[in-house]
């Protein structure tokens, strides 16, 4: 397919049959169907009736995919009337397109089109959730940071932010930072959160910020007081998470959050590089 052609289909899928409501993409299946060289809808309809089926074998809601609609069209009179159309999601377009003809130029291209979208779908939603976990390290890090100068303030003890981080570790997982760190195989020279899922950087964190704002409140002096209000808030959090039926100690450890940084970092700059584009596919 030469890349001319390429880039007039792009602009008919993008510019012309796309459409949005409510911030939602979706194509209607009349307009699908010319773009995909089906001159008949009765022959259409037989690839959807496939790719519809390929979505509930795939454990997917038919109905969130692929709800019917009616259109009013202009007909030779000039007069309007009603038709059955489908609004498509670019999930049930890319069904669509794997059920349709391979021969027809359309249906090759629509299939590495919509993959490649999809695909693109999936690794911003795995890019938001990375950039997520980078600013839950981040913002922990600085709430640690103020707990550690406010022990230092009230307290007086460089050494004691260690200890009572400690103790809150081993109120929230049941068992000492040093096993934990053991579990999930984290360097000695490493901090445990670094290899911490989301929800457990969360955790830390809302359990600390309870911690200062109490320390600073009771304008507590001295370490046993802290670390008290500290394992508190830990055991709280922990119980509300056990709750939920989310055990601390058992979730795997996530991928080093530096790496993850990294990559992160890195691939914005390609990005900036070089524009996405479908030439090749």
């Amino acid at each position: 397919m030469k890349n001319i052609q390429i880039q007039q289909l792009t602009t008919t899928f993008e510019g012309h049959a796309q459409q949005t409501e409510a911030g939602v993409e979706y194509w209607l299946a009349r307009d699908l169907q010319h773009l995909l060289g089906y001159s008949k809808w009765e022959n259409f309809q037989t690839v959807i009736a496939k790719a519809k089926t390929a979505c509930e074998v795939s454990g997917h809601a038919v109905e969130n995919h692929f709800p019917d609609v009616r259109k009013m069209v202009r007909i030779g009179s000039g007069t309007e009337r009603e038709i059955d159309d489908i609004m498509l999601t670019r999930y049930a377009c890319y069904l669509i397109a794997q059920n349709g003809d391979p021969r027809k130029p359309e249906i090759a291209f629509a299939q590495s089109y919509f993959a490649i979208q999809t695909r693109k779908a999936e690794l911003i939603e795995q890019r938001l959730l990375e950039a997520e976990r980078v600013s839950a390290r981040k913002k922990l890090s600085s709430t640690e940071k103020e707990l550690s100068a406010i022990i230092f303030e009230q307290t007086g003890g460089n050494q004691d932010f260690a200890l009572i981080r400690s103790k809150g570790d081993h109120a929230l997982f049941g068992k000492s930072t040093q096993a934990m760190k053991a579990q999930w195989r984290v360097p000695d020279s490493r901090p445990l959160a670094d290899f911490a899922p989301t929800i457990i950087l969360k955790a830390k964190d809302f359990a600390t910020e309870i911690t200062i704002h109490n320390a600073r409140a009771h304008n507590m002096g001295t370490e046993s007081q802290i670390s008290r209000e500290h394992v508190t808030n830990n055991k709280a959090v922990r119980d509300t998470l056990l709750n939920r039926g989310i055990r601390p100690e058992n979730l795997p450890a996530a991928e080093d959050v530096k790496k993850v940084e990294r990559r992160i970092t890195s691939e914005e700059k390609k990005a900036l590089k070089k524009p996405d584009t479908l030439e090749g596919a």
